[in-house]
């Protein structure tokens, strides 16, 4: 492969951002150009994306897409389509992909789908079960994140009469308010763990095993009321466990809420809409595998945050989702992006010469509006910024839903259009001091404006369309990893903190500080004291 920094396209990049990139006016972009958003906007699987309030034009998407073809995008993600190691430091496939496609169009096809046909089969039994009412998934990470973000989502297609629970924190304030709902013979636990050893998930399931024996469960009723996604099978039983799941180490866990993990999604919309949210994946697959670069909506992200992380400068990208069920969507792009992109290294071991991954963050709207949007506007830093809009809700309140929408519409064009020193003077502002000079009053309301933003829009969050729209975030991921050069598969900066904290926990025990730094010793006897 060709490193992003090492192509020729590069360098006409840095050359077209230095000659018009840096000052490219969006208020100007679009006077010059009546057709900009029909020329900047695209429809993919589910998702219309309107890329037009970028700090972009035809010219930086024309080198955007060169970049790609130097860099052999297109072979690079046939060859991870088809099976081949893309995870190199692991000597891994990555396949999530063939996880949602049909029987025969994808690698490992018939085990997969094994898996999928009694997943599904068994959680239509759960949903059959009236005895259990409460739901209880213990993971981490993906085994958390991605099911916790689905289920909160879809909850318009839920049972009502059964309550999910996601518990994932070691910190006992995690799982003690849960267990203090429960009813031990009307609960069941998803034990979420492809190893059955990662310490967070397996110190909350001893929790929650010594919590059922001492209400009254019975050794022999775990196997009732315990179920694992594990590919240690013989580590299940040992805990009690016989119905487990399994899946493939070429499934990331930040990638797999389309396999087994995804358990309690399917518990919660029923096997019907798990495989609609699978059939929406696949298609933003397909799209992303045969839609050439330039309408290729996920590459076209991805070398969208190349540009505004290498040249522009931009250190994060809030994401803001204009839609109450995407509340937990912030937080699995956190670990999606961050944990995949988050390197500094190239595939080779050689130190990068430029940023990678954007720190993300969000939340839903209106409520962000009231929270961090004054930054977004008037504050120093210049952060795009990215809006869900969904057309339908799934409520019958029309009047509240567009009034949704009217201030997702707003926010974008405020922070494109800003607001000039002259118009803040011209204007009557009942809360102002009537004591403050007239022209300090219009700098504090002046808005600089040319803050740039996409919008995506669903038209309804059906679950075929939050498929298509997560499987977007991946390849995305992917591109912009794929670039830069660097594996977006591997995560060992999570490895270094476990393996510390397993160091330190006997200590605390102890007392033992001989070999520690300074500060670490300090902290751990203040700790114990």
């Amino acid at each position: 492969m060709t490193r992003c920094d090492r192509t020729e396209a590069w360098s006409a990049l840095a050359g077209h951002y230095e000659a018009h990139g840096r000052t490219l006016d969006l208020r100007e972009a679009f006077a010059r150009d009546a057709s900009r958003f029909e020329a900047l906007s695209l429809q993919a699987p589910e998702v219309f994306a309107d890329l037009s309030k970028n700090l972009l034009d035809t010219a930086t998407l024309h080198f955007l897409a060169d970049l790609a073809r130097e860099c052999e995008l297109p072979a690079r993600r046939d060859a991870m389509l088809a099976g081949a190691v893309a995870n190199l430091t692991e000597g891994r496939e990555v396949l999530h992909t063939a996880l949602r496609a049909p029987l025969g169009a994808a690698p490992h096809g018939e085990p997969v789908h094994a898996v999928l046909a009694a997943m599904l089969a068994y959680a239509e039994q759960v949903r059959l079960d009236a005895q259990i009412t409460d739901v209880v998934n213990i993971g981490i990470g993906g085994s958390d994140l991605g099911p916790q973000m689905v289920v909160a989502a879809l909850e318009s297609y839920g049972d009502p009469g059964r309550r999910l629970h996601f518990v994932s924190n070691v910190d006992g304030h995690d799982i003690a308010p849960v267990l203090a709902k429960l009813d031990p013979q009307r609960t069941l636990f998803i034990v979420a763990s492809k190893t059955f050893t990662t310490q967070e998930t397996m110190a909350n399931a001893q929790v929650a095993r010594a919590w059922f024996l001492a209400n009254g469960g019975t050794v022999e009723e775990i196997a009732r009321h315990f179920a694992a996604t594990t590919t240690n099978v013989s580590a299940a039983a040992a805990f009690g466990i016989t119905t487990t799941f399994g899946f493939w180490d070429w499934v990331g866990g930040r990638y797999s809420l389309w396999s087994a993990i995804g358990l309690p999604i399917a518990i919660a919309i029923g096997a019907a809409n798990f495989a609609a949210l699978l059939d929406g994946a696949h298609a933003m697959d397909r799209h992303f595998a045969e839609a050439p670069v330039e309408r290729n909506l996920p590459m076209l992200l991805g070398l969208v945050d190349v540009w505004y992380r290498n040249f522009h400068g931009f250190a994060s990208r809030s994401v803001a989702p204009y839609h109450q069920g995407l509340r937990r969507l912030p937080a699995y792009l956190q670990q999606l992006e961050m944990e995949s992109n988050g390197k500094r290294v190239d595939l080779a071991g050689e130190p990068l010469p430029y940023a990678t991954s954007p720190v993300v963050w969000g939340e839903p709207g209106t409520n962000g509006q009231h929270a961090y949007f004054q930054m977004l506007h008037q504050g120093t830093d210049v952060i795009p910024v990215e809006f869900i809009a969904v057309r339908r809700p799934t409520h019958a309140h029309a009047e509240l839903h567009a009034k949704l929408l009217a201030n997702c519409l707003a926010q974008s064009q405020a922070l494109m259009l800003g607001k000039t020193a002259e118009a803040a003077r011209s204007e009557t502002v009942p809360t102002a001091s009537a004591t403050l000079d007239r022209e300090v009053l219009a700098r504090h309301r002046t808005f600089p404006g040319n803050r740039p933003s996409t919008t995506f829009v669903l038209d309804m969050l059906t679950p075929r369309a939050l498929g298509a729209l997560v499987a977007m975030y991946e390849h995305r991921v992917w591109t912009s990893g794929a670039l830069w050069g660097i594996n977006s598969f591997d995560q060992w900066g999570v490895e270094l903190g476990k393996a510390l904290a397993s160091d330190l926990l006997p200590r605390l025990a102890s007392g033992d500080t001989r070999g520690l730094d300074a500060s670490t010793a300090g902290l751990l006897a203040r700790l114990r004291g």
